[in-house]
């Protein structure tokens, strides 16, 4: 017999006995599985009785962090750019200059105007005068009504020749506060846009940006089918929501010191995506989250009542879902384990560890087992509880 045929018969011989090994997997609890004839000592295991509890109800969810405020900062008037009053990326104060423009020409119309003013309130002044002189002249009868009317109207006219060159004299003095461009808010100034020398022509070119840091932010969408779900359980009373979400936030891997709350939820549904917009607003006191960081936020203060949990260890991936152990009684006697498939909600905490919900597939009473489950070779087979095991020793 050559090498080459006994391998050959070898494989085929490998592959009936897996197999027969296969199905015998997929079969009931038999003599077979019999620790006794299988020649294999029980698994070791840990185990939970099932018992329906209230537990927090946690939503967790992608989220673009940014600022509370971000402000775009333009000129309103046009000139030559002259001077840049704060270093790139540096904290600013509201009202603080960011830029200077060349205040020459605005300084000559202010002055011009406030001429202009004067001479109006000169003109004003001498059309008192003359209406006095012929007031006292009306009354001796030495002037006519027409000419007293007229020196009446020539007052008039002249306050508001006075009016008109008091507002061209604000306007000229509002552009001339225009040319040192301040921030309307106190924040982190982005880099500078336009450099010095430039002209600039007025609001339509952006010179740079301010953003405040504190608070912060968080925008992030909920599909519309769990909010459905969420209200439909609080409608039955499985779910309790509450009157304000409250939001931690978890950058990097590690759970943000800082709780936000939601203070927005959008009434409108993007067609595209099948979610709404919600916005939480959270401190950021010490500048450690920046606009455009991505993040999961944690939907804190519903609460689920008469929730079956079991740890998220214990819940495993098989063929065609997720099923864990149960513990059963065996044909031969002891105990065996048996797979029940589940289908599990969200996640939650349980004694400090993770847990899943199970939304069915157990019931209160099922002991499912959480700790051993790498020793179960197939399903049926046979176990023993540790602290069973640990009271023989």
């Amino acid at each position: 017999m050559t090498s080459k045929s006994f391998c050959s018969r070898t494989v085929l011989a490998g592959a009936v006995l897996f197999s027969l090994a296969g199905l015998a997997g997929c079969s009931e609890p038999s003599a077979a599985a019999d620790p006794g004839m299988a020649g294999m000592p029980p698994a070791t295991v840990n185990v939970l009785t099932v018992t329906p509890q209230s537990v927090p109800l946690l939503i967790e969810s992608p989220a673009l962090l940014a600022g509370s405020r971000e402000v775009e900062i333009r000129a309103r008037v046009s000139g030559i750019l002259e001077q840049r009053n704060f270093n790139e990326g540096a904290t600013v104060t509201a009202e603080q200059s960011l830029f200077s423009l060349d205040a020459a020409p605005y300084q000559a119309a202010v002055n011009r105007n406030k001429a202009e003013l004067a001479a109006a309130q000169a003109r004003q002044a001498q059309a008192g005068r003359t209406l006095k002189r012929l007031e006292q002249l009306s009354k001796d009868g030495a002037v006519s009504q027409q000419n007293y009317d007229d020196a009446l109207s020539a007052v008039d006219v002249a306050k508001a020749d006075v009016k008109t060159a008091e507002a061209i004299l604000q306007q000229a003095q509002l552009q001339l506060n225009y040319t040192e461009v301040r921030s309307p808010i106190a924040g982190v100034v982005s880099r500078e846009l336009v450099s010095e020398g430039t002209l600039v022509p007025g609001p339509e070119l952006l010179l740079t940006n301010v953003t405040q840091l504190n608070p912060m932010y968080v925008r992030f969408s909920v599909a519309e089918r769990d909010q459905l779900q969420l209200r439909g359980e609080a409608k039955n009373g499985a779910v309790d929501l509450p009157q304000q979400w409250q939001v931690k936030l978890l950058a990097n891997g590690e759970v943000y010191d800082q709780t936000g709350v939601v203070d927005f939820s959008d009434v409108r549904i993007n067609s595209q995506t099948g979610t709404s917009e919600m916005k939480a607003e959270i401190a950021n006191p010490d500048l450690l989250l920046r606009p455009g960081q991505f993040v999961r936020i944690q939907l804190e203060g519903a609460v689920r009542h008469n929730a079956i949990v079991v740890p998220q260890k214990a819940v495993l991936d098989g063929g065609s879902g997720k099923f864990v152990y149960v513990l059963a009684d065996g044909e031969q006697g002891g105990k065996v384990a048996l797979p029940a498939p589940v289908e599990v909600g969200e996640w939650v905490k349980l004694n400090g560890d993770n847990g899943w919900v199970i939304k069915s597939g157990l019931k209160a009473g099922d002991v499912v087992i959480t700790e051993g489950m790498a020793r179960i070779f197939f399903p049926g087979m046979p176990v023993q509880l540790a602290q069973d095991t640990a009271a023989k020793g």
